[in-house]
């Protein structure tokens, strides 16, 4: 990782628990660009096409408006840019079969809510390394 500060796309709809991650990232040194549903997610994916434009972390909520987290990873590992960035699944569904379906559409971790916050930095910085 280089010395600028590395970039989490933070796709969340619940306005508490994104504040919440927001200023747990941003105190913790990560620049957080904040997509508050499936359309806005998918847009910035689509339209972030070029690698410069693609963050180093993507966290993922299931449960969202519009397009749920499965649908944004699959469109998210279809675009070749996109491939290699590391996608932390943050989410309230709990049951084997919706961890199981995210990981095999290309999750690389899933969290579920309520989170312990130390865990979860812990978990975004073994990825973060990697880049």
């Amino acid at each position: 990782m280089s010395s600028t500060a590395a970039t989490i796309l933070l796709v969340e709809d619940e306005e508490d628990i994104a504040f919440l991650l927001r200023f747990l990232l941003e105190r913790n040194g990560y620049q957080v660009e904040h997509a508050e549903e499936g359309r806005q997610a998918l847009e910035r994916i689509t339209h972030g096409a070029s690698s410069s434009q693609v963050p180093d972390l993507v966290l993922l909520d299931m449960m969202l408006p519009y397009h749920d987290g499965l649908e944004i990873l699959a469109r998210l590992r279809s675009q070749p840019v996109w491939e290699d960035v590391p996608v932390v699944m943050l989410t309230a569904k709990a049951r084997e079969a919706d961890i199981v379906r995210a990981l095999e559409l290309g999750a690389d971790d899933y969290v579920t809510k309520p989170f312990q916050p130390d865990e979860l930095l812990a978990r975004l910085r073994r990825f973060l390394r990697k880049r």
